[in-house]
């Protein structure tokens, strides 16, 4: 897959099928409906196209109630190249590009760069600025422009269309494993390993302190199995701890999350770390002993164990 960032200098010299949207989680529906994209180019000898965003467009048109992100832009481009897809053009979204006119987005990006064929979106897509453009208007301009337009609904799944509004409630419920469903696959976050206040290490279980943007969907605070991924590949089996530790704290600001790498000894700090969430274990508690503590986590770790062999 290329990836192209910058509309003006497109290397795009053939028609195109192309699909637009932000992708956020690269979840069962949109890869459904890119491989529709990919069947229709095959058929009318075009390449297949993803236009997607650097960021989610809602941090800039409405960020006090933007969603957190299933996928950082990296991972959602490593999903999206893994789909198969011939090019990837990532728009620069901010106050600018959010008060262009649903004409101008077309000729810029459908037209001008990717040459369309054919566009291929959700039924409800909307675009533009105050999302006034809409499937109609892109039936409508595509006549003028030489392209047609299919507006699909995502596939189902009991009844109701796959969304990443649906993928986060459930992430929020702490019911990971019915977010894999959507997903795909288990969830993931990716971050910074950083110093914490080792008390882990103090109970004989060190962890790895993974600091995660703010940004990033985590699930309900829990006690979870899960895997850790290193920079060189290496994926190590993992009990992982999300939450804000009230057997020490009264309060704290944010959750924090903890994994403990099992059967590993070695230095982390510093790397960047991948973390899938396989299986929750149970809820985040405050114990009335440290010793109760370390019991309980002895037998999360026995847990991971058989959850992951």
């Amino acid at each position: 897959m290329e990836v192209i960032t910058d509309p003006s200098a497109c290397p795009i010299t053939r028609g195109t099928v192309v699909t637009i949207g932000a992708y956020d989680g690269v979840h069962v529906g949109h890869r459904a409906l890119i491989a529709d994209v990919r069947r229709l180019a095959a058929e009318r000898d075009c390449a297949s196209a993803v236009v997607t965003f650097d960021r989610h467009p809602a941090t800039v048109v409405r960020p006090e109630s933007a969603p957190k992100l299933l996928t950082d832009l990296e991972q959602k481009l490593e999903l999206l190249a893994a789909t198969g897809v011939d090019y990837a053009l990532v728009v620069h979204f901010d106050e600018q590009r959010a008060a262009e006119s649903p004409e101008h987005f077309v000729t810029n990006i459908l037209v001008d760069c990717l040459h369309a064929r054919s566009v291929v979106v959700g039924h409800d897509f909307h675009f533009g600025k105050r999302r006034a453009g809409n499937v109609p208007l892109l039936m409508e301009m595509g006549a003028r422009f030489g392209f047609d337009v299919l507006g699909i609904m995502l596939i189902e799944d009991g009844g109701s269309a796959v969304s990443s509004t649906e993928i986060r409630r459930r992430l929020g419920a702490g019911d990971i494993a019915a977010a894999a469903e959507l997903l795909g696959r288990p969830h993931e976050v990716r971050g910074v390993v950083v110093e914490g206040d080792g008390r882990g290490r103090e109970l004989g279980f060190p962890t790895a302190n993974v600091a995660i943007p703010v940004e990033v969907q985590l699930p309900a605070d829990g006690i979870y199995a899960g895997w850790y991924e290193r920079p060189d590949g290496e994926v190590r089996a993992a009990a992982l701890s999300l939450g804000r530790r009230p057997t020490f704290y009264d309060t704290a600001e944010s959750s924090l999350l903890e994994a403990y790498l099992i059967d590993f000894d070695g230095d982390l700090y510093g790397e960047r770390a991948e973390v899938r969430f396989v299986q929750r274990l149970r809820g985040e508690q405050k114990f009335e002993s440290v010793d109760a503590l370390t019991q309980q986590i002895a037998k999360d770790v026995d847990a991971t164990r058989h959850v992951l062999s």
